[in-house]
């Protein structure tokens, strides 16, 4: 396989973090006129209540079993067969399907009631939900098999057609009829599932009919490759090791294993996914646990319910443009870079050295991405939030409190995206069994703090409780990588620190801001860009070389 993991890495974050930033434009674009045309409580019942079932099915269904499959790289493949591989990941299929009996038991009657006019969309809003959950996980062992291949282009082209069907679809409903918004939402949900299963299975059906042609041509030694675009090209060069020859071997049980002992799933990769299956209802509640606390208990109504969710989506931004892409393209990277039951001191030294640069390297720019937005967030939170939602909408002061303090969320959440994702991609079956203990206390105890918090400060106490829960899973985490580079005397932790410059550079950013923020808006906003390139001309002043090698890869971006 010559495929280069690292650069498909780092292209898929770049070109995730372009797509994403803009198709998250028009999410929140969509948000703000349902603030100020159709009303809070339904931005509250799609947001919170609907969109958490939704990221209930499918974080349950199929986070455990993708991980483990990643963790399968190309030097285990002796180990775990490509038809294991597929049969696993259509395990996602039957499992959703029975999550959803329970789970729209508890939406439709243990949850708080919607009330009137809007009951009866809510409860078609549930199943069509649930239903485009199943639908979505029909397309799994199709998006596997691209992430494994480096097909980035596919992905982020399929996940932008998903947003744009979702929100034009939704868009063209309201519009009509502002009263039937949460129907809108359900029909979106059915067709960008539907977009998804049919973008992948339509370009692998392209794909294998040409791949297959190719190969063809080539065994017969004709000119095939001038034949083909650079587009096509760049699809079927490193491509010798890909298992597929017909579209229907993406189905559970077509595909012949190489074994003829092997059986329908691998048992290690079984007890890998049911390590990963405990690890994952507990991350669930970590990430959701506030929407938990707010569906489960009276502790905000709907409208105050879509104030946090729009400062919390407001906030998590950087989390959502930037820090996940990051995240995942690392996650992929460290999986199939380090093997997961080998000590780093066994393993190849290239490897680990180059592994090690790259943690330090993800750690120092999301951490000054954070630092970044902790300093700017607290002069210009009322700024942004006048310009989403209007004069009603910062009313009161409770919408600027929560986007200062969820400034702060933000850089630790920076800092445990990365760190707890390469502790994950490296740790064994034992290792994952030991934190779930862990987890189940960070779980408990955020759930604790988030009712006792929000009792004492209202809205702001989940962010108070997310903020201690994080700075604990932190801890452990660096711990861990700490233990884990020490013997090799590397130390990536450095990466958070960004420099004496830097961090000078933003005190100096943070006390003119402040001085400036009761200015006239022109002048206010003003001297917030000055100040952000000045911090930034800092940053790149202190990691020159960082800066040329996001240079050389941004080039990369360009020509493919």
């Amino acid at each position: 396989m010559g495929r280069n993991v690292l650069q498909s890495s780092l292209l898929g974050a770049g070109f995730s973090i372009i797509f994403q930033i803009l198709c998250r434009i028009l999410t929140f674009g969509i948000n703000a006129y349902i603030v100020r045309n159709v009303g809070r409580e339904v931005l509250g019942i799609m947001n919170v209540r609907l969109l958490l079932l939704e990221s209930t099915l499918l974080f349950l269904s199929r986070e455990a079993i993708n991980r483990a499959a990643l963790s399968a790289n190309s030097q285990q493949r002796d180990k775990c067969s490509w038809s294991q591989l597929i049969n696993q990941m259509w395990l996602t299929v039957p499992i959703c399907a029975a999550l959803c009996v329970p789970c729209l038991h508890i939406w439709l009657h243990w949850l708080s009631a919607v009330d009137a006019p809007y009951a009866g969309q809510y409860e078609f809003a549930c199943y069509a939900v649930a239903l485009s959950c199943v639908l979505e996980l029909l397309a799994e062992s199709a998006v596997f098999v691209a992430q494994v291949f480096c097909f980035v282009k596919l992905k982020i082209l399929l996940n932008t057609l998903h947003i744009l069907v979702r929100s034009v679809i939704f868009l063209w409903i309201v519009t009509g009829d502002r009263s039937a918004a949460i129907t809108a939402f359900a029909i979106a949900q059915l067709a960008s599932a539907l977009t998804i299963v049919l973008g992948q299975y339509g370009f692998f059906y392209y794909y294998l009919r040409r791949f297959n042609e190719h190969k063809t041509q080539l065994a017969r030694k004709s000119k095939a490759t001038q034949e083909l675009n650079s587009w096509e090209r760049s699809l079927f060069e490193h491509m010798d090791d890909f298992p597929f020859t017909k579209l229907s071997e993406m189905l559970p049980g077509i595909m012949k294993s190489d074994n003829d002992n092997a059986g329908f799933f691998n048992r290690e990769l079984q007890t890998l996914t049911l390590s990963f299956v405990k690890q994952g209802v507990l991350k669930q509640i970590l990430t959701e646990g506030e929407k938990y606390v707010m569906s489960v208990s009276p502790v905000l109504s709907f409208g105050e319910q879509a104030t946090y969710d729009v400062v919390n989506n407001l906030g998590s931004m950087a989390a959502r443009f930037i820090f996940r892409p990051i995240e995942d393209s690392a996650y992929f990277y460290f999986t199939q870079t380090l093997t997961r039951d080998t000590r780093l001191q066994k393993q190849p030294v290239e490897r680990v050295r180059q592994a090690s640069s790259v943690l330090h390297n993800l750690l120092l720019g999301v951490s000054s991405i954070g630092l970044l937005a902790f300093t700017f967030g607290q002069n210009y939170s009322h700024t942004l939030l006048l310009l989403y939602g209007g004069e009603d909408f910062v009313a009161g002061g409770l919408p600027q409190r929560l986007l200062q303090w969820h400034c702060l969320a933000i850089y630790l959440l920076s800092v445990n995206g990365i760190s707890e994702g390469y502790m994950f991609a490296t740790n064994t079956s034992r290792d994952i069994d030991k934190y779930n203990y862990l987890m189940a206390i960070f779980s408990i105890s955020f759930l604790v703090l988030s009712y006792i918090l929000t009792g004492i400060f209202g809205p702001v106490g989940f962010i108070f409780a997310n903020c201690i829960n994080m700075l604990g899973r932190i801890v452990y985490s660096t711990w861990y990588i700490r233990q884990q580079y020490q013997p090799l005397s590397l130390n990536p932790l450095q990466g958070l620190w960004p420099g004496k410059l830097f961090g000078g550079t933003l005190m100096l950013a943070g006390v003119i801001c402040y001085w400036y923020q009761h200015a006239v808006f022109a002048t206010h906003l003003g001297v917030g860009v000055a100040m952000g390139v000045l911090c930034l001309f800092a940053w790149a002043l202190a990691h020159r070389d960082l800066m040329q090698l996001a240079w050389k890869y941004g080039r990369r971006i360009k020509i493919e």
